[in-house]
């Protein structure tokens, strides 16, 4: 019932690669979700002009705990592990309109083993440039949808993403990409779209549903220095004002996890819906970014033959993440998630609720951090400390790469 919503896959925004011989250290950029996001640092191998390999690697080791209870200070979970560890290759092949995109993930928590087994590749993709504006692209990468999830984990000012994010995201997806920027006058207008399986990262052939994604992005204060629309935080301390609103919408046809691109598997293919809209502004130091998500399907519940209930994550979500940064490269940081699951869903998903304060000191950017945070979570609009499901948590995070 979705194909009539295929939307015009195109977009462009021109992305730069730095030619450097032979074996050098490249200073380059990677944008959002396409190919070079913000890469600062990498080891870059070159041969001429017919051929451009950077290298990237990052990790993240973390010690984190979580209590029984907001009154009942016992620990429940500890959460210390390498949370990631990723390769990252990209560049081009016989010229710079021919580019080409691979990260792979090695730490356990970092493979989706949701899916029934390990999926290593998180990103692999070829881009074809038909001039500075437009251009696309093909194979698994991240769908054009919220800003949380497209900005890079690398360039979160907290150690993960929200919950929000986590119920209601679309992340990885294999099919054709496209992007086309417009500037107009000191302003600019981004448009992104995809036509992908649904299914997410390593889908298995035979599902005929498929999954149509757009998203537009407008700048009206113009471009941000170093794509800081898509990283966390102010770190170009902006001397003016800069803002970028968007919004995405995605219709998955026949979807077969619960989450379209993530989650267990339903026990049958449901149709579903996504709207995001979200924003970024910076200014001096100064952060504020926030996301909406209202994801539908119409029926929502999946049973087993023994009476087993998986579901669509239908529902609603909303994240507010504030910060300033300072000259001394410390930041501090605010953020307040809540996850409203959909009437249908009843009892088998509660309304949570999460404000989060953490700190951050750059040593180099995103690519050298230290972080820290502690919050407060809550189910059922009960912020009482002796209501059920409430629950204190803290984490330390080390971001280290190149």
């Amino acid at each position: 019932m979705y194909r009539n919503h295929l939307f015009r896959v195109v977009g462009s925004l021109l992305l730069s690669i730095i030619l450097l011989p032979s074996i050098s250290w490249a200073q380059h950029q990677e944008v959002d979700e396409r190919a070079l996001i913000e890469v600062k640092d990498g080891i870059s191998i070159s041969k001429d002009s017919l051929f451009m390999l950077h290298l990237r690697f990052r990790m993240q080791s973390r010690m984190g705990f979580t209590t029984h209870g907001g009154d009942d200070l016992d620990i429940d979970q500890v959460d210390a592990r390498v949370r990631r560890l990723r390769l990252r290759l990209d560049g081009f092949v016989l010229n710079q309109n021919f580019r080409y995109y691979l990260q792979l993930s090695f730490a356990r928590s970092d493979i989706d083993l949701e899916s029934g087994a390990p999926q290593t590749v998180r990103d692999a993709m070829v881009y074809y440039h038909l001039n500075k504006r437009f251009y696309l692209g093909f194979g698994q990468s991240k769908l054009p949808g919220n800003r949380e999830r497209v900005i890079s984990s690398g360039n979160l000012q907290f150690p993960d993403r929200s919950i929000a994010n986590a119920a209601y995201t679309l992340d990885r997806d294999f099919g054709l990409f496209a992007y086309w920027t417009l500037p107009a006058g000191g302003q600019e207008l981004q448009v992104k779209g995809a036509f992908t399986t649904g299914d997410g990262r390593g889908g298995s052939p035979g599902d005929a549903g498929m999954c149509y994604t757009g998203r537009v992005e407008w700048l009206p204060l113009g471009k941000f220095t170093n794509s800081g629309d898509y990283s966390e935080g102010d770190l170009e301390f902006e001397p003016r004002p800069k803002l970028s609103l968007a919004v995405t919408y995605s219709a998955n046809e026949d979807a077969v996890r619960t989450g379209g691109q993530l989650g267990p598997e339903l026990y049958a293919s449901r149709d579903m819906t996504t709207f995001i809209a979200d924003m970024m502004f910076k200014h001096k130091g100064w952060g504020l970014m926030a996301e909406y998500f209202d994801r539908q399907s119409d029926d929502p519940l999946t049973f087993s033959q023994d009476g087993a209930v998986r579901f669509v994550q239908a529902g609603t979500g909303l994240n507010v993440q504030a910060s300033r940064l300072f000259r001394s490269n410390y930041e501090l940081a605010t953020r307040y998630t809540q996850v409203v699951p959909a009437a249908s869903l009843g009892t088998l998903a509660r309304t949570t609720q999460e404000l989060l304060l953490g700190s951050t000191k750059y040593l180099n950017g995103h690519r050298i951090k230290l972080q820290v945070y502690a919050g407060y979570r809550w189910q059922q609009r009960q912020m009482a400390l002796d209501a059920p499901g409430s629950s204190w948590t803290a984490m330390f995070q080390v971001e280290f790469g190149i």
